[in-house]
């Protein structure tokens, strides 16, 4: 990542953590399609995405990646809340609250659902 033009790195950057958040799903808010981040920053939209393809493999962004999902939607993201318990995948927000403290406190999930409680975004 160290040669290549800062403007095609920024709309690669820009479309990967979009792409990980649904930016080009019309159906969310904000919304924007890939086209319009390339335009913005006047590069072809094969570089971007060629740009982006390689952010995404070099950092393991993948769309609904819990690491590369914004704060504002992290409790809607189903992968933040599994957990492996005895070999066993749960949606830790079925589960009691002392497990989702504990959880917690382990930093294996952001925040505790059962208290209502979310990051800032």
């Amino acid at each position: 990542m160290l040669k290549g033009k800062e403007a095609v790195w920024a709309a690669g950057a820009v479309h990967a953590v979009g792409r990980a958040n649904f930016l080009d799903d019309p159906s969310q808010a904000p919304h924007c399609k890939p086209k319009t981040i390339y335009d913005f920053f006047d590069i072809a939209e094969s570089t971007g995405q060629n740009k982006s393809k390689q952010i995404r493999d070099a950092l393991g962004m993948g769309v609904m990646s819990p690491d590369w999902t914004l704060p504002s939607r992290l409790a809607d993201n189903p992968l933040v809340w599994m957990v492996q318990i005895n070999g066993l995948m749960i949606d830790i927000r079925r589960s009691p609250p002392e497990l989702q403290r504990l959880a917690n406190e382990k930093a294996l999930i952001p925040f505790i659902p059962a208290e209502g409680s979310s990051p800032d975004p």
